[in-house]
């Protein structure tokens, strides 16, 4: 493990080159903007290619700008004709399909406000987006179309059904009255500050909040697309995210669009087998997967396999174990550039191209954000202090900032603290002013006076060659008031047993500080997961109170 607490060998020319990108950032937000417009420029290349795209079933498609402008045309038509105006909230329930992006850019154009929602989204879910929002229609697929339809007695605002792909009793079906609709729309004259698009963030004990941003946030990807996923003319890139999902805008839409590049879109379930071999048929020069997917890589079987345009990787979504951009590396001679931020902002922290990488950290502010470690009383923490990440506002707001967690003012006033906006997230800062994520507030764990964060113990725990996943939360304890606990699940051959648990330990206490090491480990079949393949401690943690009861 790295010690974050003491400053590095670093390239200097490569950190004074970060140092004056940052310096010399400037946002320059246009008052009114609307991504359409983007769209619009970029198809007066009839040429210029805007997505490759294949299915499970080897269906393939390639759309140009140009392509993409004339269906998002017709679909804000089609919208417009049945109602949908400005400001009006429409759900977005689609896999990933080209239409997906142009119903996306269809409702922007008009003004609608966009709720994406990935298709794995059960009833309940969406009966509660639709009705917190108001929405007035839902543009969803054939595979959900049943499970949709059920929501209309559960969902008064919605006023509209559009099914695409097939028609369907009760339905609009959007590709029929796209061909009976104008390809001539203008886009609204939107202001940067104006609502655009609301996502649903996952919750764990209360409601998921609505986390609603401008047609700003859409303009400030341009630079997620620069400055992080390296994107140049001429590229490929390929960011494997669910539509519904933030991490869609950074690297499926809004991150590469913005800056006119061709992204890959593959809808299928996730095989690494598959992902390889996209990878190197469709030419990927960039490419974006989450930590997860890494971990599954590399434990394959490489040899063989060469990416000649592959150039740039990056990571988001959750933090990234050293030993995974080690073995990366090693195999295939590039490194992954984590970055970290949230659905509430775009990257607020990453390790930058040319930028030296210290494995396991998140890399340094980014470009336009000004990212501090804080302590309760809002001062900036000392190197190697656990703090909360925290993001200035004042005197300028960046337009990558989410505006509220929309209808929740006392969620939103709990967030924003005199000139912060308050991630919730843990991390410290090294004496080179790296970042190093520690874990959400609620999953540091206090044993007898320390603060450990879970990141670390796991990241040690996956060196192990027997460990394929892990997930460490505190249990309570009479003496300590909490010990360090680890759910392990094991790589296909190793055999759970008292000498393996002792034989993680003991390793744990030789790679991170003695006192971190996991007290007790608990082997499992499955680690709990979000849909999006975040791995939920609190759910590990709940477990242990209920057994054992709080911690003292």
């Amino acid at each position: 493990m790295t010690d974050s607490s003491k400053p590095h060998e670093l390239d200097a020319a490569a950190i004074e080159n970060y140092r004056r990108k940052y310096r010399d950032f400037r946002w320059e937000t246009p008052e009114h903007f609307n991504f359409a417009e983007v769209i619009d420029n970029f198809a007066e290349d009839p040429r210029r290619v805007a997505i490759l795209w294949e299915d499970g079933d080897r269906r393939r498609a390639r759309l140009t700008f140009a392509d993409i402008a004339a269906q998002s045309k017709r679909i804000a038509n089609v919208l417009s004709g049945h109602g949908i105006k400005r400001g009006d909230a429409v759900l977005l329930v689609l896999p990933r399909i080209t239409l997906w992006q142009a119903a996306y850019i269809g409702a922007l154009r008009l003004g609608a406000i966009v709720i994406p929602c990935t298709s794995m989204l059960r009833e309940k879910d969406l009966i509660y987006r639709a009705n917190h929002s108001g929405a007035r229609a839902i543009i969803a697929c054939v595979e959900n179309a049943t499970m949709v339809a059920d929501l209309r007695k559960e969902c008064p605002t919605v006023a509209h059904y559009f099914i695409c792909g097939a028609t369907r009793t009760g339905w609009i079906s959007l590709q029929e009255y796209m061909g009976h609709s104008s390809p001539a729309f203008k886009p609204v004259n939107t202001k940067s500050s104006e609502p655009a698009i609301c996502y649903y963030t996952s919750g764990t004990t209360r409601e998921p909040k609505a986390v609603l941003h401008s047609h700003g946030y859409t303009y400030s990807h341009k630079f997620t697309g620069l400055n992080w996923l390296d994107l140049r003319e001429g590229d490929v890139h390929w960011t494997t995210s669910d539509t519904g999902w933030a991490k869609a805008a950074y690297g499926v839409l809004f991150g590469p669009w913005m800056n006119g590049v061709t992204t890959f879109m593959y809808n299928g379930r996730f095989d690494v087998m598959k992902e390889l071999e996209l990878l190197r048929r469709y030419g990927i020069t960039t490419f974006c997967a989450p930590p997860t997917e890494y971990r599954m890589i590399i434990k394959e079987d490489l040899a063989g396999y060469e990416f000649p345009k592959l150039r740039h990787c990056t990571g988001a979504g959750e933090p990234l174990n050293p030993e995974v951009i080690e073995v990366w590396r090693e195999k295939l001679g590039l490194t992954i550039h984590d970055g970290y931020g949230q659905t509430e902002t775009t990257i607020l922290a990453a390790n930058l191209p040319a930028m030296p990488v210290k494995p396991g950290s998140m890399g340094l502010p980014f470009p336009g954000h000004d990212v501090r470690v804080l302590n309760n009383d809002l001062a900036e923490t000392q190197v190697g202090e656990i703090g909360e990440i925290a993001l200035r506002i004042a005197p300028e707001r960046p337009p990558s900032l989410f505006l509220e967690y929309w209808k929740n003012a006392e969620e939103t006033a709990s967030v924003f603290k005199g000139d912060w906006y308050l991630t919730g997230d843990q991390a410290t800062r090294d004496a080179d002013g790296y970042l190093w994520f520690v874990g959400r507030a609620d999953d540091v764990i206090i044993s007898a006076g320390y603060r450990i964060g879970p990141f670390e113990v796991e990241s040690a725990l996956l060196e192990h060659p027997a460990v394929l996943e892990s997930a460490v939360v505190a249990t309570p304890d009479a003496d300590r008031g909490s010990i360090v606990k680890a759910f392990v699940k094991l790589r296909p051959g190793a055999e759970p047993s008292s000498r393996l648990i002792t034989e993680l330990q003991e390793h744990c206490k030789r790679v991170t500080a003695p006192y971190k090491y996991p007290r007790e480990i608990e082997f499992i079949d499955e680690l709990p997961k979000t849909v999006s393949g975040k791995i939920r401690r609190v759910e590990l943690r709940k477990q242990e109170e209920s057994r054992k009861g709080k911690p003292l």
